[in-house]
């Protein structure tokens, strides 16, 4: 991953598969999909970006546009060392340009999803998407109506910052998850047709941010793929994980409705119910104190808040893995490889090393240099990037955590 210079790695929008467009909003925005179909597996999916794309080299002139001020260069990170080449932003839009594009980005996305499944949008039985800062509370059934899904799917926004969208796997495959007197997600969903991911306009959500960090790790980005729970995609375990963030160390304003009230032994989240078929999942945030969107702690910070209680998520589903190999007659069967999200390089680096010393380790490829930390969406489009080299009866680990902080990991057979 290193050793590739900036210069010689593509933008996103360079790929030779990448579908471009110019959304007539504003002065134009570009958006980019790629569509992923792995046909032994039943399954595929879409992800992309929009908004202008900005490497390593032009990011700090728009980074000091947003601060109103010259980015100083010695608070300019190194962003290849943590595997970050490129990342989109948007131009600065009202906010009814913000909604329109961010609406018709999400229908776009659904569509191509849908169509790398073999589906017509109208089959779409339940739309799952993870986001930290949805444009409106209503963003996933808006997107929905205008893909063309039916009324009736079942729509479900997962607001856990970045393990949005492994929230909502987690929900679709564990009928285990569910709260008494609400939805049992995955019973409901359980052989249907559903479209899973997360969908981040981070550059919107950061665009009145003062955190130097912030503004240069985080970008647009988004990735669905089609699940259809128990068949093309089987739980083996998994575990879901709250630990609040009590010292602040990654503070994220909720653009969502939560009651930020918090009781011993109670949950972090909150689940809401909008007519009969829209869930939202709210997660509990430590909020910056002073109304900015993100306040983050230095890159030792991050490392604190995710990799000691990440290992032992991983660790107990590994070993509820490991417990059921054996139960099956299958001892010593591994994970073929690991879906992680990327927070940044340096951070799942030493995730994989800590996890060495609990004796566990399988793959977990780094692969979006050129998206940036996109948050919810990063787990999905690294899974997508990998699903040609997944095949049939392959045994996956995904692993999602963020902010909260949250946890949802799961071992998972294909096809």
């Amino acid at each position: 991953m290193d050793e590739n210079s900036p210069q010689q790695l593509p933008s996103f929008y360079e790929r030779p598969n990448t579908e471009n467009v110019i959304l007539p909003i504003a002065q134009g925005v570009k958006i980019g999909i790629e569509r992923v179909t792995n046909s032994l597996l039943g399954l595929g999916g879409a992800y992309g970006g929009w908004g202008d794309n900005y490497n390593n080299q032009t990011l700090p002139g728009f980074v000091g546009h947003r601060l109103g001020e010259e980015l100083p260069q010695s608070e300019v990170m190194n962003l290849s060392e943590l595997g970050f080449h490129h990342r989109m932003h948007t131009p600065d839009l009202s906010d009814a340009d913000h909604l329109e594009l961010e609406v018709e980005v999400g229908a776009r996305l659904v569509r191509a999803a849908a169509e790398a499944n073999g589906w017509h949008p109208a089959e779409v039985d339940g739309l799952l998407v993870g986001m930290s800062a949805p444009v409106s509370e209503d963003y996933v059934a808006l997107v929905a109506r205008r893909a063309g899904m039916r009324e009736d799917a079942l729509k479900v926004s997962v607001h856990k910052a970045c393990d949005g969208s492994m929230g909502a796997l987690n929900l679709a495959l564990n009928p285990a998850l569910a709260v008494p007197g609400q939805v049992n997600v995955a019973e409901e969903l359980a052989g249907k047709k559903v479209l899973v991911g997360g969908i981040e306009g981070l550059s919107r959500f950061t665009s009145h941010a003062r955190d130097k960090n912030a503004l240069q790790l985080f970008g647009n980005g988004m990735g669905l793929f089609g699940v259809v729970p128990g068949e093309n995609i089987k739980l083996l375990a998994g575990r879901s994980h709250e630990n609040y963030d009590e010292e602040g160390l990654l503070q994220v304003r909720m653009y969502y409705p939560h009651s930020k009230e918090m009781a011993p032994g109670k949950s972090l989240l909150e689940i809401q119910q909008d007519g009969g078929n829209h869930i939202r999942i709210a997660g509990m945030m430590h909020e910056p104190k002073d109304g900015l969107p993100i306040v983050m702690a230095g890159l030792m910070g991050m490392v604190k808040l995710f990799v000691r209680s990440g290992v032992e998520v991983v660790t107990d589903v590994h070993q509820q893995y490991q417990a059921l190999m054996e139960k099956l007659g299958q001892s010593g069967r591994e994970i073929n490889v690991a879906i992680a999200h990327h927070a940044n390089y340096k951070i799942n680096l030493l995730k994989a090393k800590q996890l060495v010393k609990e004796g566990i380790q399988f793959p977990m490829p780094w692969l979006l240099h050129d998206f940036g930390n996109v948050s919810a969406a990063s787990c999905a489009i690294a899974f997508l990037r990998q699903l040609q080299e997944i095949n049939p009866g392959d045994h996956v680990m995904f692993d999602g955590f963020g902010a909260g902080t949250y946890y949802d990991v799961m071992a998972v057979s294909m096809g």
